[in-house]
C-alpha cells in the first residue's frame, strides 16, 4: 500500500493476488485485441512520446479548472500535438491515433472537427480544382473548419433545413441565410470560437426551385484578425453536461454571398447559368455518413472498456462487510451481485470493440466497390452503420453508468474518472442522428429485406438470415453451443423483422397511407433493427473467436467472454425470445444456470480481461482506476488539490458564518419572515 506521508509507493496485494491467479497471459490477449505484437510495440512507443512531453503534463486536475482554462488548455496541447507530429515526421494514420489517445484524454479536442470531418468532407465531395485550392490550406491550418448541419428547429432530419443557399447567376454567388430563429445553425462542434470556416449544409435554390440540401464552403472569420465576418454571427452556446473544452457553437447567416466555386460540386453542380446538374446517385452521399458512424462504435466500445477497467480494478480493490463474523472483509469483487453488474460489460466491451473493427472494415472495402461506381453494398452498410451507432452508444453509455454505481460512492466523484468519460460519451446517443432516427433507418432497410424474401429474392449475405424457417425451434443443450447463440439471435431478428412488417402491410391494407402505416408499426420496428444490431455483434463475436489464432488459454478466457455476452443478452430480452416457442422451459433453465457459471469462470480472470485493454494510468486519469490499486492514496492527494483548501479559511466564513454566530446582522443574511 501506499504511505500518505512519504509517498512511496507499493502495489496494493489484492490487486497483485488478481494478477498472479488469471488463467491467460494477459499479452496475447492485449496483442490479440491490436493486432499483433508489433502493433502493440508501436501503439506503446507512440503513447510514450506523447507522455513524456512536458507541455501534456497539467498542473490542476481537470475538474479543478474553470471552462475558459479548460478550452485553452485543450487548443494549446492540441496545437502542439500537431506540430510535435510534424516534427517526428508522424504520418501514419494509426500513429497519429495512438499518440493521439495520450495526450489529452479529458480535454475534448477544439480542432478535431476539422481534421475528423471539414477536411476529409472536402477530399470526398469537392472537384478537384476544389481540393486544390482548400484542402492544403486546411491541412497548414491556415484555414480551420468545422460541420455546420445542426439548426435550432431540426437535427437528424436533413430534408427539414431552413438555411438557404440561393444562386445569383449575375454575380456568380450564393446567397446564404438563415431565414428564421429556428434556422440558426446549433451545436457544431468548434463552431463558437476556434474556426473561420466550415462546410454548411443548406438548402439550394437556383432558377426558381429548391434542390434539397448540398454543402457548401463558408468563410466566417476574417483569416487576419479573427474577427466574424461582415453577415455572420456566431459564438459559444455555453456550458454543456460534458465537452466542456469543446466551443460547439451557434451561427447566423444574413444573406451573406459566397462565390459559385464554394458549392461541393463533386457529385451535383450549378452552373453559370443556374442550371442543376443532379449526382449521379443519391446514395454517393452516405460514404461520409457511414465512415462517421462506424468511428463512433470504436469511440464508444473504448470508453465502455475504459469504464470497465477503472470499476473492476476498484472492485478487486475495494473491501466490504464481513461474509462471516470477525473474518476479513470481502473484495466486492467477491459478490455475485457485483459480478453481474461488471463482467456483463466487460464482455459488452469486448463485442463493441470487434463490432466496431467488422464495420470498418467493411466500410474500407465497400469504399473501393463505391469509388469504382458500383453502389450495390452502400443501402445495407448505411443501414448497419446507422443500427450500430445507435446500438452501440445506448449500450455503452447505460453500461459507463452501471460501472459508475458499482463503485458505490467514490464512483459519484470526479476523482473516479467515470463521470467525465460518461459525460463525453453519452453525446454520442444524440449526435450524428438521433438514435431512435437512426434504428428506424435499419428498419426501413429490414422491411425492404422482408418484402423481397415475400418476392422470393434474394438478399445480401449481412441479411440472408431473414430468409430462415422461423418455425425451427432452438438446438441449445447444457454446452451452450456458440453456433445454437447464432441462430437464436438470427431467429429473433427474422421473427420480430416480420412481425413487423406484417403490421405495415395490415394497416397499409386497412387503407393507411405507407408513411402513415410505417408510423403506426415503427416501435415493432425499432425492436427488429435492435435486435438485427445484436445479431450482427453476437455473430462477428463469434466469428471473431471461432477463427482466432492464439493460444489455447487465451482462447477459452474470450469464448467464455463471448458466451456471456451472448446468454446475458438473451436473459435481458428473454421475452423475445420465448414469444414463439423458440426456447422451452428446459432451456431457458440451461441459459440461467450457464449465466451463473460464466460469472465464476469469468472471476479469476476479470482484472486480467481489462488489463488487457492495455490503458496507461494518465489516459484513464482515474484515482479508482489505477494499476498499482492504490486508489485510497490517490483519493487523499486528489482531495488535497481541491482549490477549496488552499486556504485553511474561507472568506465566507468571515463574511457569513462568523457574524451570524455572534449575533450580528447582515444584510447579506436574508430577512425575518
Amino acid at each position: 500500500m501506499a504511505s500518505a506521508g512519504t509517498g512511496k509507493m507499493t502495489v496494493n496485494p489484492d490487486i497483485a493476488k488478481e494478477r498472479r491467479n488469471a488463467g491467460f497471459h494477459v499479452e496475447n490477449l492485449t496483442n490479440f485485441i491490436y493486432h499483433g505484437p508489433e502493433r502493440v510495440r508501436r501503439r506503446r512507443y507512440m503513447q510514450n512520446i506523447a507522455l513524456q512531453d512536458p507541455v501534456m503534463k497539467d498542473s490542476k486536475p481537470w475538474a479543478f479548472r474553470t471552462r475558459e482554462e479548460e478550452y485553452e488548455l485543450s487548443l494549446r496541447k492540441q496545437l502542439h500535438v500537431l506540430q510535435r507530429q510534424k516534427d517526428l515526421g508522424i504520418t501514419d494514420e494509426f500513429d497519429k491515433f495512438y499518440y493521439n489517445e495520450a495526450t489529452a484524454p479529458n480535454e475534448n479536442n477544439p480542432v478535431g472537427l476539422h481534421f475528423g470531418m471539414f477536411i476529409p468532407t472536402i477530399e470526398k465531395h469537392g472537384t478537384e480544382e476544389q481540393k486544390k485550392k482548400f484542402v492544403q490550406p486546411a491541412k497548414d491550418l491556415k484555414i480551420i473548419g468545422t460541420y455546420v448541419q445542426t439548426e435550432l428547429g431540426h437535427g437528424t432530419f436533413i430534408r427539414g433545413l431552413e438555411t438557404t443557399a440561393t444562386f445569383d447567376p449575375k454575380t456568380q454567388e450564393f446567397i446564404v441565410d438563415t431565414p428564421t430563429l429556428s434556422a440558426t445553425k446549433y451545436w457544431p462542434g468548434n463552431l463558437g470560437k476556434t474556426v473561420n470556416y466550415c462546410i454548411l449544409m443548406a438548402q439550394l435554390y437556383s432558377q426558381g426551385k429548391c434542390q434539397g440540401p448540398h454543402m457548401f464552403l463558408c468563410p466566417l472569420r476574417d483569416l487576419t484578425t479573427h474577427q466574424s465576418l461582415p453577415g455572420v454571427e456566431l459564438g459559444d452556446i455555453g456550458p454543456k453536461f460534458g465537452f466542456n473544452a469543446n466551443d460547439n457553437g451557434y451561427l447566423r447567416l444574413n444573406n451573406f454571398r459566397i462565390p459559385r466555386i464554394n458549392m461541393l460540386m463533386r457529385y451535383s453542380k450549378v452552373l453559370e447559368d443556374g442550371t442543376y446538374v443532379k449526382p449521379a446517385n443519391s446514395k454517393l452521399s452516405y460514404g461520409s455518413m457511414v465512415m462517421i458512424r462506424a468511428s463512433i462504435v470504436g469511440a464508444v466500445s473504448r470508453a465502455l472498456a475504459q469504464a470497465c477497467v477503472i470499476s473492476v480494478r476498484y472492485s478487486a480493490v475495494r473491501r466490504q462487510t464481513e461474509v462471516s463474523p470477525g473474518g476479513p472483509e470481502a473484495q466486492i469483487l467477491d459478490y455475485q451481485t457485483q459480478q453481474y453488474k461488471l463482467f456483463p460489460l466487460v464482455a459488452t466491451a469486448y463485442a463493441y470493440h470487434f463490432a466496431g473493427q467488422a464495420v470498418q472494415s467493411n466500410f474500407l472495402n465497400i469504399s473501393k466497390e463505391i469509388e469504382a461506381g458500383n453502389l450495390q453494398q452502400m443501402p445495407v452498410l448505411h443501414a448497419l452503420s446507422a443500427g450500430l451507432k445507435a446500438f452501440s452508444s445506448w449500450g455503452a453509455s447505460a453500461g459507463i453508468e452501471v460501472c459508475r454505481m458499482s463503485c458505490g460512492g467514490h464512483g459519484y466523484s470526479l476523482a473516479s474518472g467515470l463521470p467525465k468519460i460518461y459525460t463525453n460519451i453519452t453525446p454520442a446517443c444524440t449526435y450524428e442522428g438521433e438514435n431512435s432516427v437512426m434504428m428506424l433507418q435499419t428498419a426501413r432497410y429490414l422491411f425492404e429485406c422482408a418484402m423481397m424474401v415475400q418476392k422470393g429474392q434474394r438478399l445480401p449475405d449481412l441479411v440472408s438470415y431473414l430468409s430462415m424457417d422461423l418455425s425451427a425451434k432452438s438446438c441449445m443443450t447444457s454446452d451452450v453451443a456458440l453456433g445454437c447463440l447464432v441462430k437464436a439471435y438470427q431467429h429473433r431478428a427474422a421473427r420480430l423483422t416480420n412481425a413487423a412488417t406484417a403490421v405495415v402491410q395490415r394497416h397499409i391494407n386497412e387503407g393507411q397511407k405507407p408513411t402513415d402505416a410505417f408510423n403506426m408499426a415503427s416501435t415493432q420496428l425499432t425492436w427488429a433493427a435492435r435486435a438485427h444490431c445484436h445479431q450482427y455483434v453476437v455473430k462477428v463475436f463469434v466469428t471473431t473467436v471461432t477463427e482466432a489464432n492464439i493460444d489455447d488459454r487465451t482462447k477459452a478466457a474470450l469464448t467464455t467472454l463471448c458466451k456471456m455476452y451472448a446468454v446475458n443478452g438473451i436473459m435481458e430480452n428473454l421475452g423475445e425470445f420465448l414469444q414463439d416457442q423458440f426456447f422451452n422451459t428446459d432451456q431457458v433453465d440451461i441459459l440461467t444456470r450457464k449465466m451463473m457459471t460464466l460469472l465464476a469462470d469469468v472471476r479469476p480472470d476479470a482484472v486480467a480481461l481489462v488489463d488487457a485493454f492495455d490503458y496507461h494510468d494518465k489516459v484513464l486519469d482515474s484515482c479508482l482506476g489505477r494499476y498499482d490499486g492504490n486508489v485510497y492514496y490517490a483519493l487523499y492527494e486528489y482531495a488535497k488539490s481541491s482549490p477549496l483548501n488552499e486556504k485553511d479559511v474561507l472568506d465566507s466564513f468571515h463574511k457569513y458564518i462568523k457574524p451570524l454566530r455572534e449575533g450580528q446582522a447582515t444584510s447579506s443574511l436574508p430577512s425575518r419572515l
